[in-house]
């Protein structure tokens, strides 16, 4: 790898561009998700910015159970979200569908079926903290060797 590819990958890393979805929760994790951007967490200063457009972000957050209505959409956002990218999975519903999960529901979890999962945040609602150290330590692995893995 040249030292101009090194360091826009380093450039890239400190700047993650994140979109988040709610594929059906209790909006518990998406409050959680928003006091993120409060002054108290400020997500902006280790330079993740959130975005509305999947056409601009680095990293997708998945938030809720997953339910039918959405297999085909979030799969379409997926595809809509340019190269290199990662998604992750942001309380106990995409991950098991939590209290939600019930026989004879509209639940189908885990949302890994449909999309890959990077990194697992657990919890109802997890912590902030919890959510911005699962962004920060996907970071370095986002872009790493991006460019020789787009020649190939």
């Amino acid at each position: 790898m040249s030292i101009l590819q090194k360091i826009k990958n380093t450039v890239r890393s400190r700047s993650i561009h994140v979109a988040y979805v709610d594929v059906g929760s209790c909006n518990g994790c998406d409050i959680e998700v928003l006091a993120c951007l409060a002054p108290r967490y400020d997500i902006e200063q280790y330079g993740i910015y959130v975005h509305n457009n999947p056409r601009e972000a680095d990293v997708l957050l998945v938030i809720g159970s997953m339910t039918p209505q959405w297999v085909d959409k979030l799969q379409d956002i997926w595809e809509k979200i340019p190269e290199p990218k990662v998604a992750i999975a942001i309380g106990n519903c995409p991950i098991s569908g939590c209290v939600f999960n019930r026989w004879h529901s509209y639940i189908e979890p885990p949302v890994a079926k449909y999309i890959p999962i990077a990194a697992q945040v657990p919890g109802c609602p997890p912590r902030p903290t919890e959510i911005l150290n699962a962004i920060l330590a996907l970071a370095p692995t986002l872009f790493n060797d991006y460019e020789e893995k787009k020649q190939k």
